[in-house]
């Protein structure tokens, strides 16, 4: 079923054809320190990435995606919350119309300028499609993006390849990047087990949230708004706003590894 981030098509509407979408573990949600819980138990995080393993960037009407070759063990990540060694697979970002929103998850009241996703799956399982179904199938570390004056220049590689992806369904090839340069300085984290953000929204994502989020100017993000959610030969329309409200929480709990 198409689906997208407009009125006829968008979040709210999702349910009616991916009913998981009004289920109890969904994503994102509003992380509010009041209840969050510390929790000694859990372990740093590492991510330890090939940067020959990245392929391709595309636009594929919903996002600006880069692409890693997840066929063995060559970018992984490990500890913290989850159980075993995750592959990546690919990286992709939501941001606003506007500098003051776009992110999906909110920190106590605030939803930053955008959020990065970097989405890995547990190798146990066979492959990509059957982690999908399990629990324990996904992990994805997500940071914040914060419009502030000194920018990351480790965006600037991936926004330089916009202008090849400008419309809906274009591909350009991304070799030799190792996105653990995107990282913040500080691995602080909070984690809790929710949904993808995009349908069909299924329910198998161990969620890693950095704390600090790493700071882009204006212009980085006015290039991510400058792609457009049609394809080439039809009307330009400008790709923004492609996050999704913040869910209920309903009885789960986000722990805090600070």
């Amino acid at each position: 079923y198409p689906w997208g981030y407009d009125g006829d098509n968008g979040p709210d509407q999702w349910h009616k054809n991916y009913p998981i979408a009004k289920g109890r573990h969904q994503s994102p949600i509003e992380i509010n320190n009041k209840e969050v819980h510390y929790d000694r138990s859990l372990l740093p995080w590492f991510a330890s990435y090939d940067p020959c393993a990245a392929k391709t960037i595309l636009n594929n009407g919903k996002t600006c995606r880069v692409v890693f070759d997840d066929s063995f063990d060559r970018s992984v990540l490990r500890g913290g919350p989850l159980p075993g060694v995750y592959r990546l697979r690919q990286l992709h970002f939501h941001w606003g119309s506007s500098d003051d929103h776009g992110s999906e998850h909110v920190v106590n009241g605030v939803r930053y300028a955008g959020e990065l996703h970097l989405l890995h799956w547990n190798p146990k399982y066979s492959n990509y499609l059957d982690a999908v179904r399990r629990t324990d199938g996904i992990a994805v570390l997500a940071i914040f993006l914060q419009v502030g004056k000194t920018p990351k220049p480790e965006m600037k590689r991936i926004l330089e390849e916009i202008n090849a992806i400008k419309t809906k369904g274009k591909e350009a090839p991304f070799p030799n990047f190792d996105p653990s340069i995107l990282f913040p300085k500080s691995h602080d984290y909070w984690t809790y087990h929710g949904s993808f953000t995009t349908p069909p929204c299924e329910e198998c994502i161990t969620w890693i949230v950095l704390r600090e989020p790493i700071i882009v100017s204006s212009d980085q993000m006015a290039k991510l708004r400058s792609l457009s959610k049609n394809a080439e030969n039809e009307p330009d329309l400008p790709l923004v706003d492609n996050w999704r409200p913040t869910q209920p929480r309903y009885f789960r709990m986000v722990s805090a590894s600070f």
